[in-house]
């Protein structure tokens, strides 16, 4: 199973904000969006932290995507 954060990057776009200004916004590293770019594991802190200073709750920035066979 994989993540994708392709709702997280759709909502920033609808809400205008830029991924630098999510670092800032959430407190949380470069190097975790930049592996969230990636569809990459994050910590779950970071996650926290970014729905926290969203007003949102993981479902609304994480998918689990079934790995294709």
């Amino acid at each position: 199973m994989a993540v994708s954060y392709n709702k997280l990057w759709k909502l920033l776009i609808d809400k205008g904000i830029k991924r630098s200004q999510l670092c800032s916004m959430a407190g949380v590293s470069t190097n975790a969006i930049a592996k969230m770019g990636k569809n990459e594991d994050v910590r779950l802190e970071v996650l926290a932290k970014i729905c926290t200073c969203l007003g949102c709750t993981l479902n609304d920035i994480v998918e689990i995507v079934p790995d294709e066979k």
